[in-house]
């Protein structure tokens, strides 16, 4: 058997002009998760990573806790399969729909608007958020306002997982830096849960935590969901 460690990306700019990035207390959350490899004994034998600016760094901060303390680290290979999904355009091209025909989303963006403070705000955008998402997933709009189908994001996420994983040796360790949709996709997948899971539980997803399977050739199960245990407290963000 061979081990696959799903990493989230550190915590991004939420609020900020350029979300992809990680904040310094992302860049933090990485190096914890290094030196926790690191006491660990993990070496991974392949790293990968989506092309997006938060997903790459946060891998490089992991190796280059490795390289600074004499380890290796394998290059990392990208894949676009392990992108998230393009919130910005999915709520651009759904949310004018969405609010002429449901009540409830009408009423979110009314509390998004009012919200007078930064955790007002967070709080309100998460729950807008979390309803179009939904919407998108259960194809709940007309043909042509969204960027990609929930089913064609969901095949490139275990694509790229396929990719990650095909022709490895037994006992090999795979890291691969992604995002919380993608996570929810592998979770459901294994798991052979209804698609609207994969949504739910992507919420849950802390930055820099863990989740690991074991899998030998096409097989896979779950061994760890979510772990944040290499994190103190004060680490502990989903946004």
């Amino acid at each position: 058997m061979s081990d696959l460690h799903v990493v989230r990306h550190g915590q991004a700019r939420l609020f900020t002009d350029d979300y992809d990035r990680l904040s310094e207390l992302g860049i933090t959350q990485a190096e914890a998760l290094g030196r926790h490899w690191l006491e660990l004994g993990l070496e991974p034998d392949a790293v990968w990573c989506g092309s997006l600016k938060r997903q790459r760094h946060t891998a490089e901060v992991v190796g280059q806790t490795f390289v600074d303390n004499g380890k290796d680290w394998p290059g990392q290979q990208e894949l676009d399969g392990f992108n998230e999904y393009p919130a910005e355009e999915l709520m651009n091209g759904l949310l004018p729909y969405l609010k002429e025909r449901r009540e409830d989303i009408a009423a979110m963006a009314t509390a998004l608007e009012a919200a007078a403070d930064r955790s007002d705000r967070y709080r309100a955008i998460h729950n807008l958020l979390e309803a179009v998402i939904a919407a998108w997933v259960h194809g709940d709009y007309e043909e042509g306002l969204v960027p990609i189908s929930w089913q064609t994001f969901r095949d490139g996420v275990r694509n790229a997982f396929r990719e990650a994983t095909r022709n490895m040796a037994s006992g090999s360790t795979v890291a691969i830096f992604t995002s919380g949709g993608p996570i929810g996709i592998s979770m459901q997948t294994v798991m052979e849960a209804p698609d609207i899971k994969a949504a739910e539980l992507h919420w849950r997803v802390h930055n820099c935590s863990v989740t690991r399977f074991t899998f030998s050739g096409p097989r896979i199960s779950l061994d760890r969901f979510n772990d944040i245990s290499h994190l103190p407290a004060d680490l502990h963000t989903y946004r």
